[in-house]
């Protein structure tokens, strides 16, 4: 018999959705403050809007902001919008405290 990994699947936590604004071309890389109605969360990067480097760099920064794994982070749609919605598979439990702390 196979041994059962410490998690069943049916313990996993749902993927979450979070809404950003990402700002190519800043002076300096943050994470913080929000934008529009929604509340999207605001990502400046250094990186220009080329080639997708201004938001590999923003799930980067997103990852790093929030203190989880790149890999936990992907994009989900928005690939050519300034607007985009990120994914975070396994979010952890206080993943809302963490964005609304980075919101202000």
């Amino acid at each position: 018999m196979a041994a059962r990994s410490p998690r069943s699947p049916s313990a996993a936590a749902s993927p979450a959705r979070v809404a950003i604004r990402v700002k190519p071309g800043a002076a300096r890389a943050r994470v913080g403050g929000s934008y529009g109605d929604a509340g999207a969360l605001v990502v400046a990067v250094t990186e220009r809007a080329v080639d997708g480097k201004a938001t590999a760099a923003a799930l980067r920064a997103l990852a790093e902001a929030l203190g989880l794994s790149r890999s936990t982070v992907s994009l989900l749609v928005g690939a050519a919008s300034r607007d985009k919605v990120v994914l975070v598979a396994d979010p952890p439990a206080d993943l809302a405290e963490r964005l609304q702390a980075l919101r202000g």
